[in-house]
């Protein structure tokens, strides 16, 4: 059985570049002996991060709520937005909610018990639209302080 190449060629040598030699860095194919350093010619090394590392490395994930890192092991993502799973609360009446039961108007969060709740009492959510609205601008000052400036 032979070794067959791929389609592939190495940006650096312009050689078919094996399967068992292939290296790939920004979608770019190169032998592992080619992916050198421009500078001093050295010879770079890769590794695969394991899926433990994974969990605890670096993410872009940000909580909507505390708007700091939201790392895989401690966050909740609902409708593509991430909370820390401590972030994830009732903003009436601070009890904690999961993604099974909550409900959100205008970006804030709500058990359904509080936000049926809420409803009965004036039998609209135009008075909880208003609410959200004036903590969204009340927490604008805080995020913008909490970002260092360049």
């Amino acid at each position: 059985m032979a070794f067959t190449g791929t389609q592939q060629k190495c940006k650096a040598c312009d050689k078919t570049v094996y399967f068992v030699d292939q290296l790939s860095a920004d979608g770019v194919s190169y032998h592992k002996a080619c992916f050198r350093c421009h500078h001093c010619k050295g010879t770079l090394k890769t590794r695969s991060p394991s899926k433990v590392s994974m969990m605890f490395s670096g993410t872009q994930d940000k909580c909507a709520t505390c708007g700091k890192t939201a790392y895989p092991l401690e966050k909740v993502t609902v409708e593509n937005v991430s909370y820390h799973k401590s972030c994830f609360r009732c903003s009436h009446g601070g009890c904690s909610i999961s993604p099974s039961n909550y409900a959100a108007l205008e970006g804030i969060l709500y058990c359904k018990h509080h936000f049926s709740q809420l409803f009965k009492e004036k039998g609209s959510y135009n008075h909880l639209i208003k609410t959200a609205s004036m903590k969204r601008a009340a927490a604008v000052p805080e995020v913008a302080s909490a970002v260092p400036e360049i």
